[in-house]
């Protein structure tokens, strides 16, 4: 056994009988199916603005929920006390929602084993390092910044890491643990000249430790926020209206996540409340239109050995040339709907309940160059990176807005331009593109995403992509 199986047994004397009597307590009162998910979770950010720490913070976190899943109803509750007593009084509240009079009878489990596949690296998290070396990483980012151009006039460096170790044990008899780091930083530049005062930001971060800044270096992310703060200072004003509009690589992928990740999540289709709801198998989008999720991805952000249910992760493909073939599935949707399971059952921490979330969501790249793309566009827009934006789930109508974008004119990149919104419906949009990039990137390893409460780390992707028409919002006619 492994330190990282071991964990649990060897800190809180957690034993597969413990784990027995605890999934036994909760199917007491009957139910189809329980679960454990032990947690144990490091988190540290360090904030620095003016060159100096403005903040640091650091959690230590423990703890079990347990899971009773009996049809279409779960009961939870957790606890953060890893005894014996608290975990049963945990099993017994979650077992009310079952009404059966007598339980399924006892649980065995064999002890906990590692996952068979490993995605991230085990060496030393980020997390662990001293002060001095993760302050010279965002001493190196500041001086970076503020070094590209004297217009650069404030710099906010954050740097995350974390590690969970997770356990989970379920009455089928299956027990795995993993072991999950990660780090991230994120830069922001505010330039001025004159009245004008514009910003930038980039950042990067995935499953790895200090080795993840060999290849990506503080420096990178500093130059990158910088430059794109400059270009917003002599930014036009957006045009508005129904144009052209080409989305770039990586993480405009954020546009592909809410717009239309989110509505093939099993639960809201099992519901009948997605825009996807019941067309598995027909046309949803353009013939040049595949959307993948993939929890495989090594040292990837959104990347998973197992899913919060202990299910492998997968890489599923949702549309396939613009044919739906399916949604992301947990265990409770995937039961109801009769569907394989696709390793996306994830939750914030032991205190929630899993539900079907998104990994790593991205189009593959298609036949056509960037520059092919560009030069087919008489007048349009093209957005390299947004910034906030919403989605409605029941219809796919979205709002995102661009922090870098240009004008395309006679089929070349001219002007950058700020205040751009995009405003569309998902599905529509996919029936709308017309040329996909051969350029696929993914993001650099900064997105969380957001349902139901709760917040978790995911990836996107996408290659340079044309969609023939899409609703800007600007200031400029």
């Amino acid at each position: 056994m492994s330190e990282h199986q071991g964990f649990f047994q060897d800190h809180y004397n957690i034993t597969a009988r413990a784990v027995e009597k605890v999934l036994s307590a909760a199917l007491k009162r009957g139910g189809d199916f329980a679960d454990l998910y032990f947690e144990y979770a490091v988190q540290e950010a360090i904030n620095l603005e003016e060159s100096l720490v403005k903040g640091t913070s650091k959690n230590i976190a423990q703890g079990v929920g347990v899971r009773v899943v009996s049809g279409d109803k779960t009961g939870y509750a957790y606890t953060e006390e890893l005894t014996p007593d608290k975990m049963l009084q945990a099993a017994r509240t979650a077992s009310l929602i079952a009404q059966e009079r007598s339980g399924t009878g006892p649980v065995s489990v064999d002890g906990p084993r590692g996952p068979e596949q490993q995605l991230y690296a085990s060496s030393r998290p980020l997390v662990e390092f001293d002060a001095a070396t993760k302050l010279d990483l965002m001493n190196r980012a500041d001086r970076a910044a503020r070094g590209y151009d004297p217009r650069i006039k404030e710099v906010q460096v954050s740097l995350s890491s974390e590690i969970r170790i997770v356990s989970i044990a379920n009455s089928q008899g299956f027990w795995i643990t993993d072991y999950r780091p990660l780090c991230r930083m994120m830069v922001v530049c505010i330039a001025q000249d004159g009245a004008s005062r514009q910003v930038g930001n980039q950042g990067g971060g995935g499953r790895s430790g200090l080795e993840f800044f060999d290849s990506k270096p503080p420096e990178y992310f500093a130059h990158q926020a910088a430059r794109q703060a400059l270009i917003q200072l002599d930014a036009r004003e957006a045009p508005a209206g129904s144009l052209e509009v080409i989305l770039g690589t990586g993480w405009p992928g954020i546009l592909l996540h809410e717009a239309v990740g989110h509505g093939l999540e099993a639960d809201f289709n099992r519901k009948k409340i997605s825009a996807f709801s019941g067309l598995i198998g027909q046309r949803v989008a353009s013939e040049l239109c595949t959307v993948v999720d993939d929890g495989t991805l090594p040292l990837r952000r959104g990347s998973l050995n197992v899913d919060d249910e202990g299910t492998p992760t997968h890489s599923t493909v949702l549309i396939e040339n613009g044919i739906l073939r399916g949604y992301m599935q947990d265990r409770l949707s995937a039961r109801l709907m009769k569907a394989e399971l696709t390793g996306n059952g994830r939750r914030q921490s032991y205190a929630h309940i899993p539900m079907p979330r998104m990994t790593n969501t991205f189009m593959p790249p298609g036949p056509h160059s960037k520059d092919e793309i560009i030069s087919s566009v008489r007048f349009g827009l093209y957005a390299v990176s947004f910034g906030g934006g919403q989605v409605d789930i029941t219809n796919g109508k979205f709002v995102f807005s661009a922090s870098e974008a240009y004008l395309i004119e006679d089929g070349k990149i001219t002007a950058p331009v700020r205040g751009a919104t995009l405003i569309g419906n998902g599905p529509d949009v996919l029936t709308k593109v017309t040329m996909v990039g051969n350029d696929l990137q993914l993001d650099e390893g900064v997105g969380f995403c957001g349902k139901h409460g709760q917040l978790i780390p995911v990836g996107v992707g996408l290659p340079t992509v044309k969609v023939r028409s899409l609703t800007v919002g600007g200031t400029s006619v």
